[in-house]
């Protein structure tokens, strides 16, 4: 009979914690996970951006990176709020809860003394049994025993119910302590983090002012980077469309829209849509610093930036590895001796541009996750930086909708 208490107990706290656990557990976890995601990428913008050797200070490039970590941190702590609002708001359920618990264990306890001082009165067996005797009838006499049956029973049912709400009172206080221990701790990440955030604001201060004393310049330098970035995206765009032609003329015919695939490119490029939001990184540990398409620039203002694909920071000596099967298309080589090198798969094309070193050569088959070739690391900001751009046939794609989300 203990024992079948004991699974009554156990079954009541494991529905009160299902319930907890499906009714809000699913928000606090997606709230946990997306705060320890946005930690993670503090970590890798601090690793990536700012433990870079430098040989030259760049107040612009130094002032982009600082931004992009104040917004990381920005959103880190709008993400802690969020979740202290969440377990404040369970914590105060969870008191209601206590407080409910308890007026009814409070009215259960009375209750069951009040049982227990009655049944005293009448404690002995021999008024039990006149109890029985005086009966005018055996129907009677019968009535009268059911009903002493039965007020034992509830009795024993009223000290079973006192045990079960304690022990899920019990349950709610431990909640409530854990609840309250992971809200200060919560509390105190926010408050280390506003004050590393008021550190790289006044950092972010003195750039700006160092930036406008010499803007003209400044201006100067990126056109012309923005300038030879178009070059190469052009040249990237030509050597597509030639490939198209030239699997066209192959095949007899007179249009150019699209490449003229072979049944196996039809099956790899079927394969390689379906993977669309699933391909892996074209690095192993990478950071966005450039998103895709037409933005405006992140220190200097009035200058547009057109980006062909995703600028992708990370590691000194790191590769490039290739996001798919594919066949090597081409090998581009860039001004400063960088080289790109264009992956095609079916009618899909990945490029894989600033490289430093190339693995593979045209005509090459490549499988997914292989090496390209070693990403080049500049000697003036440090920084190791891939370009990775997305084709179908010659229109461009935006890589972030392809790859994982990290």
């Amino acid at each position: 009979m203990r024992l079948h208490k004991r699974y009554r107990i156990l079954l009541i706290l494991s529905l009160l914690v299902l319930n907890v656990f499906v009714i809000n557990g699913q928000t606090q976890r997606q709230l946990e996970a997306k705060r320890k995601r946005i930690k993670a990428e503090i970590t890798k913008v601090n690793r990536l951006l700012f433990a870079t050797q430098k040989s030259e200070k760049n107040a612009l490039e130094d002032l982009r990176d600082l931004n992009q970590k104040i917004s990381i941190q920005t959103e880190f702590i709008e993400s802690i709020n969020k979740e202290v609002d969440y377990l404040s708001a369970e914590i105060l359920q969870n008191q209601q809860e206590i407080q409910q618990l308890s007026k009814k264990l409070k009215s259960l306890k009375k209750a069951y003394a009040e049982m227990i001082f009655k049944s005293y009165k009448s404690k002995s067996k021999q008024r039990q049994l006149l109890f029985l005797l005086s009966s005018e009838n055996f129907q009677q006499a019968y009535k009268r025993l059911q009903y002493m049956k039965q007020y034992t029973l509830f009795r024993k049912k009223q000290g079973e119910k006192i045990i079960e709400q304690t022990a899920i009172i019990k349950t709610l206080n431990d909640s409530l302590v854990f609840k309250k221990q992971a809200k200060d701790a919560l509390i105190l990440a926010e408050q280390e983090q506003k004050a590393t955030i008021e550190s790289d604001k006044k950092n972010q201060e003195k750039l700006v002012a160092t930036i406008k004393k010499k803007e003209k310049r400044y201006v100067r330098e990126i056109r012309k980077k923005l300038k030879e970035e178009a070059r190469i995206t052009a040249q990237i765009d030509k050597i597509i469309r030639e490939a198209i032609a030239r699997s066209n003329r192959k095949k007899g015919n007179k249009t150019t829209k699209g490449f003229a695939l072979t049944p196996e490119a039809k099956a790899l490029a079927v394969q390689f849509q379906q993977n669309k939001g699933r391909l892996p990184w074209p690095v192993e540990n990478g950071l966005v610093v450039r998103r895709y398409g037409t933005q405006a620039h992140p220190t200097l203002k009035g200058i547009t930036i057109t980006s062909s694909g995703l600028h992708i920071a990370t590691n000194k000596g790191e590769s490039a590895h290739s996001v798919f099967n594919g066949k090597v298309l081409a090998i581009q080589v860039l001004t400063g001796g960088k080289k790109a090198v264009l992956v095609q798969h079916g009618n899909y094309i990945t490029t894989y541009n600033n490289l430093e070193i190339v693995y593979v050569k045209i005509g090459d088959a490549v499988k997914t996750g292989q090496e390209i070739g070693k990403i080049f690391t500049n000697r003036v900001t440090g920084k190791t930086t891939l370009i990775f751009v997305l084709h179908k046939e010659t229109q461009r794609q935006n890589p972030s909708s392809w790859i994982l989300r990290r």
